[in-house]
């Protein structure tokens, strides 16, 4: 491809020459020249083969490996810096040789993943003979603001780069370091594949006029994909005159009927709870049929497990170890080793339970019984709705789409873990032998 050839190219000096650059222009100007190349590169990348892509995206997990040892320093260093967060934002924060092996695997899997670019949808043909197909096209340039989450750094990088969009990454000054890291060794593994170098930037200031820049560049930024806490994706969502791509609160549920087998209930709920507390799909909420006959042993698997349990009257009455919730509890996203925990009368308690203090993310039943979990299914309005397993599994990973670039609970364009369809859009071809309309 010619747009590709003689890529610039992304070194860590580039990027630090790249800040110094920033330094002499208005954040309006940064993000205009970072979106002017975005644009182009999207245009390069729009055409770009599946085995190109493929082949570039192997490239950038090879470097992430290559430079494993600094990319774990530079997140020391971020650790180090970060002693004020609250241990779950420590959590998300830190990587160790696992994770970042995971992050490498992320992108391999991403790499052999169908291409979505030009994947029919659909396809008709009218009665005056017109065929008529819709395929799928990439939507552009892509901006993900995100913090203290320098996995995104990468897994956003790569669904954008292999459903043919340009990216521009804006994340938190937490992560700073490991993001930067991260980048280097990603880019110039896409670079060597044969991939612009533009194909995925990272804004090199942590300015936070930088995401104002981002929220009003209408016309070079098609997409806006916030990834953290609540003030930040409200704010986006406040001031965004780009298209939005977001949630809230990940305020899940975990529903144990009374047809729930004791045993898978607990391991359920715990996993559900404490695997890790400080992501979207950590349980926040346990709601237990009052008819259910072994409460007590639910409540007790979590209390054991570390986590303080903040319960309504009845709940609070099972242990002595449990705190009495008040009524903020039940609309609070913890994010840390906390669950509220109350009783309901049946599926249709917890339906209505999840209706009022729900956020659309992901909500799950436990039970045996089939047509319970099917009504469950069928009427709680969550983007991700589970049936005996924990919701910890909300991921894009776990559903076989190889990372996810956030999780949406709206109702316009995608819904769950947006990766590679949820990045792209649709066109109409029609195709015709000479016909006029009359």
């Amino acid at each position: 491809m010619s747009a590709c050839a003689k890529p610039r190219a992304v070194t860590g000096f580039a990027f630090g020459t790249a800040m110094l650059i920033a330094a002499a222009m208005t954040a309006a100007e940064l993000i205009a020249d970072l979106g002017l190349r975005a644009r182009a590169a999207a245009h390069s990348l729009s055409r770009a083969s599946a085995p190109l892509k493929a082949t570039a995206l192997h490239a950038a997990a090879a470097a992430i490996r290559a430079d494993a040892a600094a990319i774990l320093a530079a997140n020391a260093q971020d650790i180090a810096a970060a002693s004020d967060l609250a241990p779950a934002m420590i959590d998300r924060l830190m990587l160790d040789p696992a994770r970042l092996e995971a992050i490498a695997t992320a992108v391999d899997t991403i790499a052999e993943l169908r291409d979505p670019v030009g994947m029919v949808i659909d396809e008709s043909v009218r009665p005056n003979g017109l065929k008529l197909s819709r395929v799928r096209v990439p939507l552009g340039v892509v901006g993900i603001i995100f913090e203290s989450r320098p996995n995104v750094t990468v897994d956003a990088a790569a669904l954008c780069v292999k459903s043919g969009n340009a990216a521009i990454l804006r994340g938190g000054s937490d992560a700073r370091q490991t993001s930067r890291a991260l980048h280097a060794a990603f880019m110039r593994g896409l670079v060597a594949g044969g991939l612009p170098a533009d194909a995925a930037q990272l804004v090199p200031t942590t300015d936070r006029e930088a995401v104002g820049a981002m929220l009003r560049a209408h016309g070079l930024i098609d997409i806006i994909v916030p990834r953290g806490g609540k003030a930040l994706v409200a704010r986006v969502q406040a001031d965004a005159r780009v298209p939005v791509l977001a949630h809230l609160d990940g305020l899940c549920h975990t529903y144990v009927d009374v047809a729930a087998d004791p045993a898978r209930a607990a391991a359920i709920v715990v996993n559900a709870k404490m695997r890790r507390t400080g992501i979207c799909g950590a349980t926040e909420t346990l709601l237990i049929d009052r008819a259910y006959a072994h409460p007590t042993a639910v409540i007790a698997a979590l209390l054991d497990a570390g986590c303080e349990v903040r319960g309504s009257a009845e709940v609070a009455a099972l242990d002595h170890r449990v705190t009495p919730a008040t009524a903020e509890d039940w609309d609070t996203e913890y994010l840390d080793r906390v669950c509220s925990a109350t009783f309901v009368d049946g599926v249709e308690g917890a339906i209505a339970h999840i209706a009022r203090h729900g956020s659309h993310h992901t909500d799950a039943i436990v039970t045996e019984h089939v047509c319970t979990a099917e009504t469950f299914l069928a009427r709680v309005d969550s983007a991700i709705v589970m049936w005996n397993a924990s919701t910890q599994f909300a991921d894009g990973g776990e559903f076989g789409l190889g990372a996810e670039i956030g999780i949406a609970t709206g109702r316009l364009h995608a819904r769950g873990p947006v990766a590679l369809e949820g990045l792209t859009t649709y066109k109409w071809l029609v195709r015709g032998t000479g016909q006029v309309r009359p």
